[in-house]
C-alpha cells in the first residue's frame, strides 16, 4: 500500500476544521487558522465575546429568530467571527503576508458551508491586517484560494449588495 501524504493546504484546512468544533453559534460555526512562513500563528472560532453568554448557552440565536438571511445584519450577531478572533490573537508583524485558512459548518446539519466566504466586516479586517490570501474549504479535498488584493480591487462594498 502506497502512503499518500496530505497536501499542505488541506492539512491546514483540517486543523481549521478541528478549531471550528469549539464554536458556539447555533447557525454556522467557522474555524480559522493564520499561517505565515509555514507556521501556525493563531487560531479563532466563532463565539461570543469573552465573559458574555454564547448562543449555545442561551439556547437561541437572535438572527434565526428574526429570520435574517446569511451574509446580512451581522451587527445583530452575538458572536465574534473566527477570522476576527484569529486576527485579534496575532501581532501585526505575524499577519503581514500571511494566509488565512477558513472552514465553516452548518450547526444543524453538520455539513460544510457551501460557497463560504468572509463577511464584509471580516474582509475589511483581513485587508487591514495585511493578510495576502484566504483559502476556503469547499469539501474535504477541494478549496478556493482568494487573493486578498482582489477584495481591494473589486470593492464589493460599493455595489450595495448584501450577503456572499
Amino acid at each position: 500500500m502506497e502512503y499518500k501524504r496530505r497536501d499542505k493546504h488541506n492539512y491546514y484546512l483540517d486543523i481549521a476544521e478541528t478549531v471550528l468544533e469549539r464554536g458556539t453559534c447555533l447557525r454556522r460555526n467557522y474555524g480559522t487558522i493564520v499561517v505565515n512562513n509555514d507556521e501556525i500563528v493563531s487560531t479563532g472560532y466563532t463565539g461570543a465575546p469573552r465573559g458574555r453568554k454564547n448562543c449555545l448557552d442561551l439556547g437561541f440565536c437572535h438572527r434565526v429568530k428574526m429570520n435574517i438571511p446569511r451574509g446580512e445584519r451581522y451587527e445583530m450577531c452575538r458572536s465574534v467571527h473566527s477570522e476576527a478572533n484569529a486576527i485579534i490573537s496575532a501581532s501585526r508583524k505575524e499577519l503581514i503576508g500571511a494566509t488565512i485558512y477558513l472552514v465553516g459548518k452548518d450547526y444543524t446539519t453538520g455539513e460544510l458551508v457551501q460557497n463560504a466566504s468572509s463577511c464584509a466586516m471580516c474582509k475589511r479586517m483581513i485587508i487591514n491586517a495585511g493578510i495576502s490570501q484566504v483559502i476556503i474549504r469547499n469539501d474535504h479535498e477541494n478549496y478556493t484560494v482568494v487573493d486578498v488584493n482582489d477584495w481591494i480591487e473589486n470593492d464589493d462594498s460599493l455595489s450595495g449588495e448584501f450577503g456572499y
